[in-house]
C-alpha cells in the first residue's frame, strides 16, 4: 500500500515527485477540458501545460515535502463559458481530473507489474508503484461529493436542475465541509475505508497477481 511505501526515508523524494506528477496531470487535464468545451480562461492563465510550476500551489507543495499530502493550485474556470451548461460543463471539468489520474495510473501498470516482478526491491520499481498507488488514491479522494472535490461538481452536474441549485448552496462551506471529513476521519480511523477500500479494489486489480 502506499502508506507502507511512504513510511521509508529513502521514498520521501518518490514520493513527492510522484505528488507533483499526479497534480499535474490532474489540474492539466481541468484544463484541457475547459478549453476543450469552450472557455479559453485556463489558457490565457497558462494552465494549458504540462509544466509543474504552473500547477503547484506554495503551500500545498510544502505539505508535500514534510506531510506526504499536498494539493494543487486549483485551475480558474468561467463556467458561463462552457458547452452544456454551467453544472454539466463544470461537472465533465471536474471529472476530468480524476479520470487522468486513472489514465495515467492504466498507462503504467504493464511496467510496473514488469518491474516489480523481476525487480521488487529496484527504486524504479518502487517509483513506478507508488505513482500507480498515488494516483489511484487522488482520484478515489477527489471523488467524494464533498465541496470542492471534483465528485461534488460531477453530483451537481448529474442531479436534477431543482436539486444542484440548492446543492451548489453548500459550496460555501466548502472548507469546513473538508475539515469536518478530515477531523472525522481523523476520530474515527475506519472512517478511512470509504477510500481505502475502492482504491486498494482497483490497485489490487491493476497490479495484483
Amino acid at each position: 500500500m502506499l502508506l507502507g511505501l511512504a513510511g521509508e526515508p529513502e521514498l520521501l523524494l518518490v514520493v513527492f515527485v510522484a505528488f507533483v506528477v499526479a497534480i499535474t496531470i490532474h489540474e492539466g487535464a481541468h484544463a484541457l477540458a475547459a478549453t476543450w468545451l469552450g472557455d479559453d480562461l485556463p489558457r490565457l492563465q497558462g494552465r494549458l501545460t504540462l509544466n509543474p510550476m504552473r500547477h503547484l500551489d506554495p503551500l500545498g507543495t510544502i505539505m508535500i515535502a514534510i506531510a506526504s499530502f499536498g494539493w494543487g493550485r486549483p485551475v480558474l474556470v468561467n463556467p458561463y463559458r462552457l458547452r452544456l451548461g454551467v453544472n454539466k460543463g463544470m461537472a465533465l471539468v471536474a471529472l476530468a481530473g480524476p479520470v487522468s489520474n486513472i489514465a495515467l495510473a492504466v498507462a503504467l501498470t504493464p511496467v510496473t507489474r514488469q518491474y516489480f516482478s523481476t525487480s521488487p526491491q529496484d527504486t524504479l520499481a518502487l517509483a513506478l508503484n507508488v505513482v500507480v498507488q498515488l494516483n489511484i488514491f487522488l482520484a478515489v479522494f477527489n471523488m467524494l461529493p464533498i465541496p470542492p472535490l471534483d465528485g461534488f461538481s460531477v453530483l451537481v452536474g448529474i442531479a436534477p436542475d431543482p436539486l444542484a441549485d440548492r446543492l451548489n448552496e453548500l459550496r460555501q462551506y466548502g472548507p469546513y465541509l473538508l475539515i469536518a471529513v478530515f477531523l472525522l476521519v481523523w476520530v474515527i480511523p475506519q472512517g478511512t475505508t470509504i477510500i481505502t477500500a475502492p482504491a486498494s479494489w482497483i490497485i489490487d486489480f491493476l497490479l495484483g497477481p
